[in-house]
């Protein structure tokens, strides 16, 4: 029977998850060069429309339709056939609120991917590839774990998305910046955020529809809800304390870049796990996660050279794994007499279950979008010349630009400054204003 306050939660919690992605688009807008800010927005708008046509076609069927050997969906609901007003098996829902809200799901997955390539994909190779990518990759991956799928039935939890969502879309991201290349001059010249602002004002609007995220997967108006919307607020509030307080320490300055990033490191360790712990055990993945996720941006990154520009694995991959890990430790039935108990309430399965799941995840990412990167590359040019790079995508691929002249902000400990050249053609314009 259909529970009307359970329905309207969905639904509000569905509109909160798809203003996610235009705020991922100002946060990564914000963090690029001021050349590159409408190809980095315009990247994330598109999949919304892209993505959202994909899942009404056949992603549904192929993430919960009728289950082919733990394997993937059958197409008994391509299209969204038999959908109708039918009520969610075990659950008090309309099916058709279960597809809007799994749709933004599907959605940001692939956008997250954007950060770790930005500024050097042209658009047509970046279409392609991500719509094969949610074909492909994340349905299957979506099937797994929460389809009733061989991951589901090894008894891995993922309450929001770690595993599904920031691991496949983190190490992607990771996979696919290292078959582009480095940016031009990248480790040579600066690359500092253009507009700091717009960044905190994508990240304020990622927390707020991270509730919907994590507290609408309970799919209803009820104390798992609530709880996950309590061990969502306090894990992001504590990886932001923990990054800022680290970064102040090894870097000698705390920075809004570094509190707006903490913000999202949090909520993505505490996804996997939001609805299945206690909120004391949320305050420590947060703070676990803001620390990990700030080394493995600022030393891991350097240590290794890969140029992921927008750090797509550092705090997506590397924040969801720690998730993943934790939901192994802390997950416990009193909270969500669904899901399991953990390592530290004395029950070994589940968290041999979140590795055996998490070398999963690492292993369809990779391969997968190594497979799919070189199909893509073998039909079309994937990467910007050296002279579109200088240029600028939002010119070169869209033939407009954000602002009549360039734009430099943020912390040169966390980036660079614009192209030399196009430094000096700022400097001698700014000069020539002054003059007049």
């Amino acid at each position: 029977m259909i529970d009307t306050g359970d329905t309207a939660w969905v639904l509000i919690s569905a509109a909160l998850v798809f203003i996610m992605t235009p705020g991922l688009a100002f946060f990564y807008g914000g963090m690029v060069r001021s050349k590159n800010v409408l190809t980095t927005i315009m990247q994330s708008f598109f999949i919304v429309a892209m993505i959202s046509v994909e899942w009404v076609l056949i992603g549904y069927a192929m993430t919960f339709g009728t289950d082919i050997n733990g394997f993937i969906g059958s197409l008994d609901k391509i299209g969204l056939a038999g959908v109708g007003m039918n009520v969610l098996e075990n659950g008090t829902i309309p099916e058709l609120a279960f597809v809007a809200f799994q749709c933004m799901f599907a959605v940001i997955t692939p956008a997250l991917i954007t950060g770790a390539f930005a500024e050097r994909m042209k658009f047509a190779a970046f279409a392609v590839f991500i719509l094969l990518w949610a074909i492909l990759i994340y349905n299957p991956m979506a099937h797994w774990v929460w389809g009733g799928g061989f991951l589901a039935e090894l008894g891995a939890l993922d309450f929001a998305g770690g595993l599904v969502i920031h691991i496949l879309s983190g190490v992607s991201g990771l996979t696919l910046c290292i078959l582009l290349g480095k940016r031009k001059g990248y480790g040579r010249t600066a690359m500092i955020p253009h507009n700091l602002p717009m960044t905190v004002l994508g990240a304020t609007l990622l927390w707020f529809g991270w509730f919907g995220f994590n507290a609408g997967s309970a799919l209803g108006a009820n104390a798992l809800a609530a709880n996950a919307f309590v061990t969502s607020q306090a894990a992001a509030a504590a990886a932001t304390v923990s990054w800022v307080l680290v970064e102040w320490r090894f870097n000698g300055k705390p920075t809004i870049l570094g509190a707006a990033s903490g913000c999202v490191a949090g909520l993505v360790a505490i996804t996997p796990a939001a609805g299945f712990v206690a909120p004391l055990p949320s305050v420590i993945i947060g703070l676990v996660g803001g620390v990990v996720c700030f080394f493995a941006v600022a030393v891991l990154k350097e240590k290794l050279g890969y140029d992921d520009a927008l750090d797509a694995f550092g705090v997506h991959g590397i924040g969801g794994t720690w998730g993943a890990v934790a939901t192994g430790l802390w997950a416990t039935t009193e909270i969500n007499p669904d899901g399991a108990n953990g390592l530290l309430y004395g029950d070994s399965h589940l968290f041999i279950a979140q590795l055996i799941s998490i070398v999963v995840a690492y292993a369809l990412a990779v391969a997968g979008t190594y497979v799919l990167y070189k199909v893509v590359a073998a039909f079309m040019e994937t990467r910007a010349s050296e002279a579109e790079e200088l240029t600028g995508l939002d010119i070169v691929e869209h033939g407009e630009r954000g602002y009549g002249r360039s734009v430099m902000a943020g912390s040169p400990m966390l980036g660079s400054f614009e192209d030399s050249s196009e430094m000096l053609a700022n400097t001698v314009m700014n000069i020539n204003t002054q003059k007049g």
